[in-house]
């Protein structure tokens, strides 16, 4: 049997000031006997109503109902003063957040529970780009939507009467959300918190917090946590899984609010980072530098020849000084990434590489590395496997007065070399120096004239 309105509201006021000043410092109550309506009928779908909105907050004057499901829950104290509800069970298609001026209003209106709106007096309006239902303020003239008075929520929300269902959120991808979905529940699979964040607790105390959920595609949504929840302070969960929550969004930027720890499931094992381990002969070495003006502005430059961008993750440049047959330096290109037909440029300073050349070096290395000879030492250029990708000189010879030698000069390979050797081949080389001989140029190189650092000729 329904009861009478002022009963409800007598029923709602005494049902408030109990959960208000009763059990300040706890949020476990028994839930009140609530009452239901079993006469209400929706008329109106979240998009004609939001329809209604245009440019500014309205007041809606028509006899309007909508109906909807509570997805979230203040219990855990990551909601406040708000309910969200969505329009179906499951696979909603729109949700919108109600203002609410009520604590613990979990009790009243638990989540799965269905409620039908009356919209009659109550404002529409748009924060950030996201439609809210509530009652209203005014700031330096404006009109927004607030909280809806505890005083008069008995006039607008009322309890269907069915059970309380248990909801199943919408599966979907990172990078499928759309702006309808805002405000419903939602579930990721196959997550993580990022790695830079692990450790942290979920918000610093008393201020909302953003972590960064990322799937195994690195697609990124921001995890929102109040300061003021009850598990503000635990760690957040190292492993990999499903997350439930509630889909919201400020202008295109999405994120995601939780209820409880309990919509967490993060017992598997992280995404495994991608190791590339990409090998190809279309990389090779292009141009040596060791100018006779300015021995700071060598550098040394790699060409991709393929018609694929190429990661260098496990690549690496060795060094052989003078005539050792043992490395004697390396650089890893591990970080690096060479476009289809384009260079990447290696200088020991890039400093002094900017101001001869007039823009900066790809990457910067350590002097006595192979982009720092001085023009009589071999360099290999060596792939993730530990093959021997492409070779300028021999390994074992000092380049002084031989066919590799390119001191105060420039080693170029020639255009039509698009595959690296293993062998080194003066064939495929233009070579000057200073001494000339065996093949070579007798012909000093000065900086920045006779160089073409990024240019493949």
């Amino acid at each position: 049997m329904m009861k009478r309105p002022e009963e409800t509201k007598l029923w709602i006021t005494l049902c408030c000031i109990g959960v208000l000043f009763g059990c300040v410092k706890s949020r476990e109550f028994d839930p009140p006997e609530g009452v239901c309506f079993a006469d209400l009928t929706s008329n109106a779908t979240y998009s004609e109503v939001k329809n209604r909105y245009v440019d500014e907050t309205v007041q809606i004057q028509e006899d309007l109902i909508i109906e909807g499901y509570v997805i979230s829950s203040d219990e855990k104290g990551n909601f406040f003063s708000v309910l969200n509800i969505q329009n179906n069970l499951s696979n909603p298609t729109e949700g919108f957040q109600i203002e609410i001026d009520m604590r613990d209003s979990y009790l009243f209106y638990p989540v799965g529970s269905k409620l039908y709106i009356k919209l009659k007096g109550l404002y529409l309006g748009k924060s950030k780009d996201v439609f809210k239902l509530g009652g209203t303020f005014t700031s330096f003239g404006n009109t927004s939507v607030g909280r809806l008075p505890t005083s008069v929520m008995d006039q607008h929300i009322f309890v269907a009467c069915n059970d309380k269902v248990a909801l199943e959120p919408r599966e979907l991808t990172i990078d499928e959300l759309t702006p309808n979905l805002t405000n419903t529940l939602v579930k990721f699979s196959k997550v993580e918190i990022i790695e830079g964040e692990l450790g942290q607790p979920f918000a610093v105390p008393r201020e909302e917090t953003t972590r960064t959920l990322v799937d195994c595609q690195k697609h990124t949504i921001e995890l929102l946590n109040s300061g003021f929840s009850d598990f503000q302070s635990a760690e957040l969960p190292a492993g990999n899984g499903s997350i439930t929550g509630v889909l919201l969004r400020e202008k295109s930027d999405f994120k995601l609010a939780i209820r409880t720890l309990e919509d967490i499931d993060f017992e598997q094992m992280r995404c495994e980072e991608e190791v590339t381990t990409i090998t190809t002969k279309n990389i090779i070495i292009s141009e040596l530098a060791d100018p006779e003006n300015n021995p700071k502005a060598r550098f040394i430059e790699l060409y991709n020849a393929s018609e694929a961008p190429v990661p260098l993750n496990g690549w690496v440049l060795r060094r052989y000084t003078n005539d050792n047959s043992t490395v004697g330096s390396t650089i890893d290109l591990s970080n690096e990434r060479i476009e289809s037909h384009s260079t990447l440029v290696l200088s020991p300073n890039s400093e002094e590489f900017e101001a001869v050349y007039g823009f900066l070096p790809d990457m910067e290395v350590g002097t006595n590395t192979a982009a720092d000879s001085n023009g009589d030492d071999t360099i290999e250029l060596v792939d993730p496997l530990g093959t021997v990708i492409d070779i300028f000189g021999v390994v074992g010879e000092d380049g002084s007065g031989t066919s590799h030698e390119f001191e105060d000069g420039r080693a170029l390979r020639n255009p039509e070399v698009i595959r690296g050797n293993s062998q080194y081949d003066l064939n495929e080389w233009t070579v000057y120096n200073d001494s000339g001989g065996f093949g070579t140029m007798e012909q000093p190189q000065l900086a920045p004239d006779d160089f073409t650092p990024g240019l493949r000729n």
